[in-house]
C-alpha cells in the first residue's frame, strides 16, 4: 500500500493529475509508470500538465443562491489572465462548477475534484477541469469553495466588481420579506466594501486586543511628550484606540455606510429594520472573497530580462 501511495505522488507530480485518476491509472496499468501516463495523457489529463505549474492569481469568485435564498455557494475559479477571467466560455465553465457546488457532499477540494462531473458522470470534476484546460489554453485552477444555509432566515449575496470581490451573509430572523433581503443586501455590500474581520467586539480575541495594546503602548512610549503622562491617562489612551480599532474590524461596530447622517452603526441600521418589520434579526456570520487573495502573483521584469539575455549573448562571443 506503501508503495501504491508512493507511486500515486510521484506520478501526481508527473502529470498535475488528480490523486483518484492517478490511482486509477496505476490499477489499470498494473502499476507501470510509463503506461500510467500514456494512459492519463489518452484521457486528457495530461496534455494540460504544462500549463499546470503556471501561476493561476486571476479569475473570478462566483456565487450561487437557491430561489428560496436558504443555501448559497461561493466558489473561487483561478487562470493566469484577466482576459480568460472576462471570456464567456471561461464564465459559463465556473458557473457549472457552482451548480456542482452547490449541492456537493465535499469537504474540501480533493474531494470536490474526485466526485463525479455533474454535466457528464463518465468524468470527474478533475477531469472536467483538465478538458477546460486544454480548451482554454492558461492553466485553470478550482482553489477553494464554501456554502451556507440558514433554514430560519436567508443568506444575503454581493459581488463586486465582475466576481473579483464576492460576500455571502448568513441572516437569521423570523421574519423573510423584500425589506430584510434589501437589508441583508446591503450588509453584504458594507462587508465588500469595508473588509470587518469579525461580526462584533464578543468575537475578537483576548490575544488580538493584548497584542493591539501593545503595539499602542509602544507608539506612545516612543513620542517623549505623550510617555510623561500618568499612567492612568496612558490608559485611557490605549482603551480609547482600542475602541476605535473596533469600530474599524467589527462589522457591527462599523460606521453603515449608507446612513444618511454618516455617523450611525451597522448595528442601529439592523435594529431600525427589525422595528419597522417586527422582526428578530442576527447576522451570524459572512464570508468575504478576493480573488487571487494570498496567491504570490508572478512579476516581470522585462527590462532585467533583456540585460541579462544581451549579457549571455556577449558572454558567448
Amino acid at each position: 500500500m506503501a508503495i501504491i501511495a508512493a507511486m500515486i505522488k510521484k506520478l501526481r507530480e508527473i502529470t498535475g493529475a488528480g490523486m483518484m485518476e492517478c490511482k486509477k491509472a496505476l490499477t489499470a496499468t498494473d502499476e507501470d509508470m510509463d503506461q500510467a501516463i500514456e494512459f492519463l495523457r489518452k484521457k486528457g489529463l495530461a496534455i494540460a500538465q504544462k500549463k499546470v505549474g503556471r501561476i493561476a492569481s486571476e479569475g473570478i469568485v462566483m456565487l450561487k443562491v437557491t430561489d428560496d435564498c436558504k443555501k448559497a455557494v461561493a466558489i473561487e475559479v483561478n487562470t493566469e489572465t484577466d482576459f480568460v477571467a472576462k471570456n464567456e466560455k471561461f464564465q459559463s465553465y465556473v458557473a457549472k462548477v457552482c451548480d456542482q457546488a452547490i449541492d456537493t457532499k465535499a469537504v474540501d477540494i480533493e474531494a470536490f475534484l474526485a466526485e463525479p462531473w455533474k454535466f457528464d458522470a463518465s468524468k470527474s470534476v478533475h477531469e472536467a477541469l483538465a478538458g477546460q484546460i486544454s480548451i482554454i489554453g492558461e492553466n485553470i485552477k478550482i482553489r477553494r469553495f464554501t456554502r451556507i444555509e440558514e433554514t430560519n432566515g436567508f443568506v444575503a449575496t454581493y459581488t463586486h466588481m465582475g466576481g473579483k470581490i464576492a460576500v455571502l451573509v448568513d441572516v437569521e430572523t423570523d421574519v423573510v420579506n423584500d425589506a430584510l433581503k434589501e437589508m441583508g443586501k446591503n450588509i453584504a455590500m458594507q462587508v465588500a466594501a469595508l473588509n470587518p474581520l469579525y461580526i462584533s467586539e464578543n468575537e475578537v480575541p483576548e490575544e488580538y486586543i493584548d497584542h493591539e495594546k501593545e503595539i499602542f503602548f509602544a507608539q506612545i512610549k516612543n513620542d517623549p511628550k505623550e510617555f510623561q503622562k500618568s499612567e492612568k491617562v496612558i490608559e485611557g489612551m490605549i482603551n480609547g484606540r482600542i475602541k476605535k480599532k473596533l469600530k474599524e474590524i467589527c462589522l457591527l461596530n462599523q460606521v453603515y455606510v449608507k446612513a444618511e447622517d454618516g455617523k450611525h452603526s451597522v448595528r442601529k441600521y439592523i435594529s431600525q429594520i427589525a422595528k419597522e418589520n417586527s422582526a428578530k434579526i442576527s447576522v451570524k456570520r459572512f464570508i468575504r472573497w478576493e480573488t487571487g487573495e494570498g496567491i504570490e502573483k508572478k512579476k516581470e521584469d522585462f527590462v532585467s530580462e533583456v540585460v541579462k539575455q544581451m549579457k549571455q549573448s556577449i558572454d558567448r562571443k
